[in-house]
């Protein structure tokens, strides 16, 4: 009887036919640990960003950093870009202190609330309207906290993507006539957290043979071997890339070359062109979108013919399913909430720092950080590289036994 009903659950669970259920198969794979698309992550924390340049109420600045820390935390793998959002904190808290003192120096005594009085240095008359040192009010030092604090946020979104998204999947998404382009962007992306990983390798290292790690000896004992290690790596870049055939272009003649480069060139002066037609309002009607949209749709035509001449071929391409499209959503409601807000009171987005305001948060903001936070749950889990290690199993001799912690050996 025993038998029967747990051949009757498992049937109940596999289907009448005895296949595996495809629902279920689908809730199963989407929980299972990979690499999200590279792409989606960039959308998101651009997301992130824009909502951020959106305001410079410090209360949603800070609840969009530690939206950013908190899905970097449950998201990131151990790969080496993933352990450079740290030095990207550390960047936003020198940028808010560098706008603090700038303020100091150069714009102190805007206020009504004074804090102290620093002695003020005389200028020439041609140096009219900038002032060193003087009075420093409260009013001018919280103005440069909320500049820092916006500009440090937008850093720190863009870092939680350096952290999360893959470079080198980022490189194969890239279309064939902007290969060149994106082969660049993805190098300078992925020299900080290169150096992050050389940086602890090698303290690391100097901790295990007792070296000092602290005064200007340390940090030149740190420097030289992070330098060699970078020189090092790019020379295997090199000869990998040039082993692999990199920067082989198919054989087409020089007519089309001159072409592509006509078109491309040609289009982007259309770009141009267009915008500032719009920007405008007194320049001719035709200067305007529709030299934008035949720019566009010219330098479009030149890429494409671009691409042609790059020739390469790729193994298992990535693939947009619903958790890249959930991710890259999030990150554009967040933008588009932060953006709605502002258009409806723009008064709590940018607070006055005179008179001094406490700053406050709306329903809308709220819902952006909360969408904006959604990730940290839609995004399947990372895949690691370390292997998850359990408890010791029992020895084989039963509970009064003594094991001796070598296996395999002799007794």
């Amino acid at each position: 009887m025993a038998d029967r009903a747990a051949a009757v659950a498992v049937a109940r669970r596999t289907g009448a036919a005895g296949a595996p259920d495809p629902r279920r198969s689908r809730r199963t794979a989407a929980r299972l640990p990979r690499g999200l698309h590279p792409g989606a992550w960039w959308i998101w924390a651009l997301g992130l960003a824009t909502a951020a340049s959106h305001t410079s109420n410090p209360l949603p600045l800070a609840l969009l950093v530690a939206v950013a820390a908190l899905v970097v935390v449950r998201r990131r793998g151990d790969a080496p870009w993933a352990l450079a959002f740290r030095m990207y904190l550390l960047l936003g808290v020198v940028i808010v202190a560098m706008r603090v003192v700038f303020r100091i120096v150069f714009g102190g005594g805007q206020g009504e609330h004074v804090l102290l009085r620093l002695p003020e240095i005389p200028l020439p008359a041609w140096a009219a309207g900038i002032r060193l040192f003087g009075p420093v009010a409260a009013e001018q030092l919280l103005g440069g906290f909320y500049d820092g604090l916006r500009l440090a946020t937008m850093l720190v979104c863009l870092g939680a993507a350096n952290a999360l998204a893959n470079p080198k999947r980022l490189l194969k998404a890239v279309p064939g006539a902007l290969y060149a382009v994106g082969t660049a962007v993805v190098v300078a992306l992925s020299v900080a957290p290169q150096l992050v990983e050389s940086v602890l390798r090698v303290r690391r290292a100097r901790r295990l043979r007792g070296a000092p790690r602290r005064g200007l000896r340390g940090l030149r004992a740190v420097a030289l071997p992070v330098l060699a290690d970078a020189l090092d790596r790019s020379l295997a870049l090199a000869a990998a890339m040039d082993s692999r055939g990199y920067g082989r272009t198919a054989a087409l003649p020089a007519g089309r070359r001159a072409v592509t480069g006509v078109l491309v060139l040609g289009g982007l002066v259309g770009v141009c062109v267009g915008t500032y037609g719009l920007l405008d309002a007194a320049s001719p009607g035709y200067l305007g979108l529709p030299m934008l949209v035949g720019g566009l749709g010219t330098a479009v035509a030149g890429m494409l013919l671009a691409g042609r001449q790059v020739r390469r071929s790729r193994y298992r391409p990535d693939r947009w399913r619903p958790a890249e499209l959930l991710v890259a959503g999030c990150g554009a409601g967040a933008a588009a909430l932060t953006a709605l807000a502002g258009a409806a009171d723009p008064e709590l987005l940018y607070p006055p720092v005179s008179p001094l305001t406490w700053p406050q948060l709306t329903p809308l903001v709220l819902l952006a950080v909360a969408v904006a936070a959604a990730p940290a749950w839609l995004a399947p889990p990372p895949v690691t590289r370390t292997p998850v290690t359990g408890p010791p199993p029992a020895p084989a001799g039963g509970p009064g036994t003594v094991s001796t912690g070598v296996t395999g050996g002799r007794r």
